[in-house]
């Protein structure tokens, strides 16, 4: 009986090689029809892989249905690996044109999300000052592999584990700007930071006392206050928070 595969590549022929080796075949045991040619788009933008659809002769086996439970699993892993192409595609073409090149690791994260490590030479201009380039990119990701889609997938971008030594700073800075504030019993601003640093300055701070913490200004100078607040000790009112 004639049975056909398809496989993806950034070429066509890297679909048809993965094909064939896929099969264990040669070229000569099998036909070949390209079903979409590689696409580079624009700044990544658009690109598509290339998929070729392989024809083979194979024995006849007798056909045994799937149970709807390994229907669903196969659907599940198709779905998560053409999700994972085309955030790997997208970061390859992005980085191209900024003129770097990077190991992309995937990984599944809680609610279906995913997290993407960068890691390689020249990390620093991925992740720019603050991490603005890179929260740059983590936009545009979650823009270009979502638009269109019934279903929003969160996808964080990180390089070198940027955000987690980012986060661990702004801890220990938190801390010590709360331990200055009760020293010195007054109020003091931190410097400007975006959305996501605030409320990591928030939480650090949510259960220390004697500070209480709010944000004032406006973007992108926004900043946290750190405020004194002085011990009362017959009140038992909780402490209220403006956290943005």
């Amino acid at each position: 009986m004639i049975k056909s595969l398809e496989k993806s590549g950034r070429t066509e022929d890297e679909a048809l090689q993965a094909a064939l080796e896929e099969l264990g075949l040669d070229r000569d045991d099998v036909s070949v029809e390209i079903v979409e040619r590689a696409k580079s788009g624009f700044l990544g933008i658009g690109a598509s892989p290339a998929i070729v659809r392989v024809q083979y002769e194979a024995p006849d086996e007798p056909e045994e249905l799937p149970s709807a439970e390994e229907t669903a699993a196969k659907k599940a892993v198709v779905d998560e690996c053409e999700e994972y192409a085309e955030i790997r595609s997208f970061l390859t073409g992005l980085l191209q044109r900024m003129g770097t090149e990077a190991d992309i690791e995937i990984t599944p994260r809680e609610n279906k999300g995913v997290n993407v490590n960068l890691s390689g030479a020249n990390m620093g201009a991925v992740i720019g000052r603050r991490g603005e380039t890179l929260d740059a990119i983590q936009h545009l990701t979650n823009y270009v592999v979502n638009r269109g889609s019934d279903k929003h997938m969160h996808i964080s971008v990180d390089a070198e584990s940027y955000r987690a030594k980012r986060e661990e700073s702004l801890v220990r800075l938190a801390e010590k700007m709360a331990a200055k504030v009760i020293k010195y019993k007054r109020s003091m601003a931190l410097e400007p930071m975006n959305s996501y640093e605030r409320h990591i300055i928030h939480t650090a701070l949510q259960d220390y006392e004697g500070v209480t913490t709010s944000s004032t200004g406006t973007e992108p100078n926004r900043r946290v206050v750190v405020s004194y607040d002085r011990p009362q000790p017959e009140s038992n009112k909780p402490k209220s928070r403006e956290w943005a």
